[in-house]
């Protein structure tokens, strides 16, 4: 069950108009990273969790003040919407007149009567593909960490592209929740693991000894950067205590792949030119 309040949870009220701005703020809408993509995974999450308590409770919490953001930057966005232009200026004729114009998104004017879209900057619609809900908490706050982080980087850089204190004012809050979330998720991977809940690897249930020899515990180098290896991930005690990491340069240990001669109904490239070449293939692996 929701209700609404309609006060704002924080004031999002720009000193002018600006559609160039508001198109940008339309990233943190209805971006891959947005605030409609958090706000609805964190509430999938929640709704879907089968651990009832504190888990299942932080998750519809955070969701529904997410929601809370979405509804201060559609507010923010409609507010640099007012007056929009419907043309340019008759009476500017410069070069920089028009850029100016044409920097502004014009589905904010045609399709929404200058108001705010689940869409992107580059107007592409918000999709639920963004969202997250695998059911495996770790997993899950693990991403939600890096929906934060990325968010707040967006939100940062849009911060260093307007000098409009009160659009300035209201990405500073942006920011400062996203640096609480992260290390709210942070700080929920932790606690999973005190209460034994941790699951390294996700899944943990599937049987280790099923995995393919010692490869869970070997970062392959394929690579030829000198300090590939000379990290963490690859010596000392396993993150799952159950082994040591080592380091081993990448090998091939299976034969390179011939394929079949490809089925006719699909009318595939014919084989009966090709063929000496596919013999030729064949006797270099003979």
């Amino acid at each position: 069950m929701f209700t609404h309040t309609h006060a704002l949870q924080y004031e999002a009220k720009p000193d002018g108009p600006d559609p160039d701005f508001a198109r940008k703020m339309q990233e943190v809408l209805g971006g891959q990273w947005g605030e409609m993509t958090v706000a609805t995974q964190y509430l999938l999450q929640g709704w879907n969790c089968r651990l009832p308590g504190k888990y299942k409770d932080l998750l519809l919490a955070i969701g529904t003040e997410e929601l809370a953001h979405v509804e201060m930057i559609v507010t923010m966005i409609d507010r640099l919407l007012d007056h929009i232009p419907l043309k340019p200026d008759s009476a500017d004729r410069t070069k920089e007149a028009a850029a100016g114009y044409g920097q502004h998104n014009p589905q904010h004017a045609i399709v929404n009567g200058a108001g705010a879209s689940y869409i992107d900057s580059m107007g592409n619609p918000w999709t639920g593909a963004y969202v997250t809900a695998s059911g495996n908490l770790m997993a899950d706050f693990m991403y939600n960490a890096t929906a934060e982080m990325q968010g707040r980087l967006q939100v940062a850089r849009l911060y260093n592209m307007t000098d409009d204190p009160g659009v300035k004012d209201l990405l500073r809050f942006l920011i400062t929740r996203d640096h609480y979330h992260q290390q709210q998720w942070l700080a929920a991977v932790e606690e999973l693991k005190d209460d034994g809940l941790e699951g390294i690897p996700v899944p943990e249930a599937f049987p280790l000894e099923e995995e393919v020899a010692d490869l869970g515990y070997v970062f392959i180098d394929a690579s030829d950067g000198p300090e590939a290896a000379a990290g963490r991930w690859a010596s000392g005690p396993s993150v799952d205590g159950r082994a040591t990491f080592s380091a081993r340069p990448i090998e091939a240990t299976a034969d390179a792949p011939i394929l079949p001669p490809g089925d006719p109904r699909l009318y595939p490239t014919p084989q009966t030119t090709g063929q000496n070449l596919l013999q030729k293939a064949k006797d270099m692996l003979t």
